[in-house]
């Protein structure tokens, strides 16, 4: 379908409520009234506009439309109208500019957070933070957006959408080898699921994590944490993931890299290691001496 007409009609559009932009601001119009009433006009037609770009599919031109309304809707207090065109404007610039997109996204958190509206605005740092993540790949940033969210929903007391934000800083924290902050999540995340019917089933991988990262810092720690596990969380104890964790520190005991590596077979052709856990499992695979660096 050709939407070019479209967008010469927001061209159009645009053009128009510019104009009334200028005249709600000019000293005749503040003489014979109407300035609020054009700001409020020329709003509208912004955002119509930027739909006719949407559909006309140029992201750029939508998202600069919907930022300009959403600083008329600002000009005229209406906070809520401002940050939902702020994210109509980030959302239409996610298509074409990744760092504009984050601009906009970051105005309505602003906005959110001054109205006391956390859980939204938490649900905006996750947007942000996936921008970072697969556009930007900058994942130091993502993580701060990501435990900024956390802390957000733990204050609104949505303990199961604060601890997914939480796992995701965690499983980068590993990656960074941050591992005493990534232990800290897998800990509290753990403590938090274990005793919850319908959660405590994953307690265990939480923890299986948490012990991945002691090992490669320390195999003493790692012991000592295993056995805290198993007392704090007594199913842990017959857990494949618990078995594997005694099998693989005796490995390393004995410096036995392929007792290590039949170990991490054995498990995996039964519960499928993904990529976070083979990296990390190679980490402490490493530290045997005269190891290859690899699980095959």
């Amino acid at each position: 379908m050709d939407n070019t007409g479209k967008e010469k009609e927001a061209i159009q559009l645009m053009a128009e409520a510019d104009k009334k932009c200028k005249s709600s601001g000019s000293f005749l119009g503040g003489m014979f009234g109407g300035g609020p009433q054009k700001v409020e006009e020329a709003c509208e037609m912004y955002c119509r506009a930027a739909n006719m770009f949407k559909m006309a599919k140029n992201w750029s031109a939508a998202g600069n439309a919907f930022c300009k309304a959403a600083r008329l809707h600002m000009q005229l207090q209406n906070k809520h109208d401002c940050a939902t065109s702020f994210i109509d404007a980030g959302n239409a610039y996610k298509k074409s500019d990744p760092n504009e997109a984050i601009k906009c996204l970051n105005a309505a958190i602003d906005i959110y957070t001054d109205m006391g509206r956390f859980t939204i605005a938490a649900k905006h740092h996750i947007n942000v933070a996936e921008i970072y993540e697969s556009e930007l790949v900058d994942i130091e940033k993502a993580v701060a957006h990501y435990e900024q969210a956390a802390d957000y929903y733990k204050g609104e007391e949505s303990n199961s959408s604060a601890n997914k934000c939480l796992l995701k800083v965690g499983a980068y924290c590993a990656q960074l080898e941050q591992y005493q902050k990534a232990i800290e999540i897998y800990e509290q995340v753990g403590a938090n699921t274990m005793d919850n019917p319908l959660l405590k089933y994953s307690a265990k991988e939480y923890f299986f994590k948490a012990s991945l990262c002691h090992f490669i810092v320390d195999e003493l720690n790692a012991k000592i944490a295993v056995e805290k596990y198993e007392e704090m969380f007594p199913a842990f104890s017959d857990s494949r993931e618990c078995k594997l964790l005694k099998k693989l520190l005796e490995a390393h005991e004995e410096q036995n890299s392929e007792a290590f590596t039949d170990a991490v077979k054995d498990f995996d052709s039964i519960s499928r290691l993904d990529q976070w856990h083979t990296t990390l499992l190679l980490r402490i695979k490493k530290t045997i001496q005269g190891d290859e660096g690899d699980l095959k």
